[in-house]
This record gives C-alpha cells, sequence and structure tokens, in this order.
C-alpha cells in the first residue's frame, strides 16, 4: 500500500519537529510553515521545505486556513499533519482539505465534530458504553432547569461550557444559592471564549484523579488501546506532569476501561490516535471529553509501550492498518513526562527572552522532545513551552530518582523556567508516593 510522498506540518516547536522526525523515518518529503517570528525554528531548518504563511500572529499565519492550503498547493504535498493545538481539532481545516484531495492526518471532520461538542461527545460515549459523570443529559439555560438538575445529582455541582475547554466557563455550585450566579458567569465566560455560550451540568467530584486513555483507530471498525496516563498535576486545568501508568489505577482497572473504550472506538469506526479522558475517584471512571488529535504528553506512553504514536497516524491515515493487535500491546516499566515552560517558577508569568545557555538533560532512560537550542529567540507570541523532558525507568521509584537525577543536570540560561519547581515536587512526599489529585498542586501553590 502506498505511502504519502509529501506531508506538510501545520504547526511549530517541539510538536512540529517530532512529527518532521517520524517522516524521515518514513521516508517522507517534508514541509515547514511558518510565521516570520518562526524563520530561524529547528523544524525550519531541518524540513526539505519552508513556506512562510504570514505575520507572528497565530491567526494570521499558524490558524491561516487559506494560507496553508497555498502552501500545500505550491509545494505538492499529499498530506497534511496538524500536531496539537492550532487547527488539529478544526473539523472545517479537515473538510478543507478532503476537498482538496489532500489527506489530513488525523480523524474523520464528523469524528472532530461529535467530540467537539461537549454535550455531544458525552451523550455518544454514554451511547457507546462509556461510563459518564452523572448530570445534564443536554444544554441548560435557565436557572429553574439548572437547580433542578443539581437537586436529582446533588451538590456540589459544576456547570462547563460545551465548547472549548482550559478551564474557561467553568463554574462550580456548591449549593442552590450559587446556581444563578454560577450559570450567568459560565454562559458568559463561554460566549466571550468560544462564541458559543452553551453549558451543561455535572456532578462536581471532590478528590478525582485524572485518567486518560490512548486509543487508536483504522477506520476500519479495528481499534486497541496503549494503557493510561495521569494527569493530575494540573494548575488552572493545564497539565504540568504526566505518568504512565497511573499509580492509582491497578492493571485489572486499567485492562477493563481500555477495553471498553477499545470497543467504543472500534464501534465509532475512529481513524487515527485519539484521547478519551477521565476523572476517577473511588475505582470509578467517569468520562470528561475525548481529545480528537495528538495529546501533548503522548510520548509516556511510547516509551513504555515501545511504539511510535506519530508513526501510527501517519500509516493509519494512508490506509494502513494499526501495526500491531492488542494481544501485542504491553506494558513495560513507567515513565514520567514534566513540561518545562519559559515561565516565572513562582508567578507563571510568561518569560520571553533568547537561550543564552541550553544543556538538555541525557543519558539512559532520558528522552527530551524540545525545538530550541542556544541563541533561540522565544517568541512572545504562542504558548511558552520549551521542551518536555520524559524519563523511563523499570519501576515508578526508579523513574523518580532518573528525575531527580535529569532535572539536577538541565540547563536553561537567559529566560525563566519551571524547572525550579519540578524540582520542588519531586521532593515532595504526596508525588513520591502518588497520592494527589486534580487539586493538589493549586492547593501546593497556594492557589484559590
Amino acid at each position: 500500500m502506498p505511502m504519502f510522498k509529501k506531508v506538510l506540518i501545520a504547526n511549530r516547536g517541539e510538536i512540529a519537529l517530532r512529527i518532521l522526525r517520524a517522516c524521515k523515518e518514513l521516508g517522507i518529503s517534508t514541509v515547514a510553515v511558518h510565521s516570520t517570528a518562526d524563520a530561524d525554528a529547528m523544524h525550519v531548518r531541518l524540513a526539505d521545505e519552508s513556506v512562510c504563511i504570514g505575520p507572528a500572529s497565530a491567526t494570521h499565519s499558524y490558524l491561516n486556513i487559506p494560507s496553508i492550503l497555498a502552501a500545500c498547493e505550491i509545494t505538492g504535498a499529499d498530506a497534511v499533519h496538524p500536531g496539537y493545538g492550532f487547527l488539529s481539532e478544526n473539523a472545517r481545516f479537515a473538510r478543507i482539505l478532503e476537498e482538496h484531495n489532500i489527506t489530513f492526518i488525523g480523524p474523520s471532520a464528523h469524528h472532530i465534530e461529535i467530540m467537539g461538542d461537549k454535550i455531544q461527545a458525552k451523550q455518544t460515549a454514554k451511547d457507546l458504553g462509556i461510563p459518564v459523570v452523572p448530570g445534564s443529559d443536554g444544554g441548560v439555560t435557565s436557572d429553574v432547569e439548572a437547580r433542578r438538575i443539581a437537586a436529582e445529582i446533588g451538590y456540589p455541582v459544576i456547570i462547563k461550557a460545551a465548547s472549548g475547554g482550559g478551564g474557561r466557563g467553568m463554574k462550580v455550585a456548591k449549593s442552590e444559592a450559587d446556581i444563578g450566579t454560577a450559570l450567568s458567569t459560565a454562559r458568559s465566560e463561554a460566549k466571550a471564549a468560544f462564541g458559543d455560550d452553551a453549558v451543561y451540568i455535572e456532578k462536581y467530584l471532590g478528590k478525582p484523579r485524572h485518567i486518560e486513555i490512548q486509543v487508536l483507530g483504522d477506520g476500519q471498525g479495528g481499534a486497541i488501546h496503549l494503557g493510561d496516563r495521569d494527569c493530575s498535576l494540573q494548575r488552572r486545568h493545564q497539565k504540568v506532569w504526566e505518568e504512565a501508568t497511573s499509580p492509582a489505577v491497578t492493571p485489572e482497572q486499567r485492562a477493563e476501561i481500555g477495553g471498553i473504550v477499545a470497543d467504543a472506538i472500534a464501534k465509532m469506526k475512529y481513524s487515527g490516535a485519539g484521547t478519551i479522558e477521565f476523572l476517577y475517584e473511588d475505582g470509578e471512571f467517569y468520562f470528561i471529553e475525548m481529545n480528537t488529535r495528538l495529546q501533548v504528553e503522548h510520548p509516556v506512553t511510547e516509551r513504555i509501550t515501545n511504539m511510535d504514536l506519530v508513526y501510527e497516524q501517519i500509516r493509519i491515515a494512508a490506509g494502513h492498518p494499526i501495526s500491531v493487535k492488542q494481544e501485542d500491546v504491553t506494558f513495560w516499566g513507567h515513565a514520567i513526562e514534566v513540561r518545562i515552560n519559559a515561565e516565572d517558577p513562582e508567578t507563571f508569568a510568561p518569560s520571553p527572552g533568547t537561550i543564552s545557555f541550553y544543556h538538555p538533560a541525557g543519558g539512559v532512560g532520558v528522552r527530551v522532545d524540545s525545538g530550541v537550542y542556544q541563541g533561540y529567540k522565544i517568541p512572545p507570541y504562542y504558548d511558552s513551552l520549551i521542551g518536555k523532558l520524559i524519563v523511563h525507568g523499570r519501576t515508578r521509584e526508579e523513574c523518580l530518582q532518573r528525575l531527580r537525577r535529569a532535572l539536577g543536570e538541565f540547563v536553561v540560561d537567559g529566560v525563566k523556567t519551571t524547572l525550579p519547581l519540578f524540582r520542588r515536587l519531586i521532593e515532595e512526599e504526596d508525588v513520591i508516593t502518588g497520592n494527589y489529585d486534580i487539586h493538589w498542586l493549586e492547593k501546593y501553590l497556594g492557589m484559590k
């Protein structure tokens, strides 16, 4: 079966470089697109071809569909890999590419749309047999309706935006007296952030963990799961530290929820990589959402399964079957990823600027996914991710010790980074024992 001849990478930073490397190993030519601010980026330097698609603003470059389409036509790219963020979950982009006979390396526009609407996604998951959080069956518009549903499922409840994420349009109501304000605030925030004021209500879980299951579907009714990741250490609903597998999930629970999810993905005839995210409390999984793309934290899954998820994405999009069967998937050892950002480790204010000295960690069991280099200027226009430090060990204890060592030798000068935060976290008893939930880090940082 043929493979793509040329893939355009519609992204930037470490993920663009990650995709480029997979393409090169598959013998596929690469096209890097970039804004004027990213002309000296590493993926631009290493790609076979590069095209400037606009000024620094993401709106006029990385989110500019006509410019990206023009770059495809100029270079003759027959496929586009969107990475994560930007246009990776934009159904319209996927559909436009299809109309121009260019393959979108990802799921169908239909599946992106279904899972992009959280109300529809929840109902779809429920229909497919995936356990969901008790809550409204659809959108909620009135105080009366909201109070009735909240009374049925019990307080506290959380009101969430149907579109979007990242913590915007989410409000907790601890009692009936809070409902009116929570509903109106969530709707106005959702409207401002996503252009859609639709919201829904769910039971608010007190001390859950954030567990996600990695899946691959072949688009023909075949699917497998690649185990779980624990992403509970979060700040403002943004993941900071991820592990595979979760220290809280037993092998039996992992196999059970993984099987449920894989069956659901197969029924959907989903194509490519995806992640089903859950809240996990008292041994029960509750569906939150599905991300129809590659996750930032995918390397920890790669380390424990010895699989290349980008390689699988590209092969599946080209019409090839998944390279392994479920019975061939094994989980070996433990992996942890920390996201190193150009931010003040105390205030988390962005810290753009020039990297004056850069020495990434190395050695056995250490991987660094990064697109920066000494002398690289971190622009102020995009997210602040410098790179991801991924460590792997035979046990979680060995993995933690390896992370401690790697953090000690990782040097980034010229900008402030979150490295000091991770050096503090690695010494915390709750982190060492894996005894944390989604609220732990914010409490640790003294946030409200």
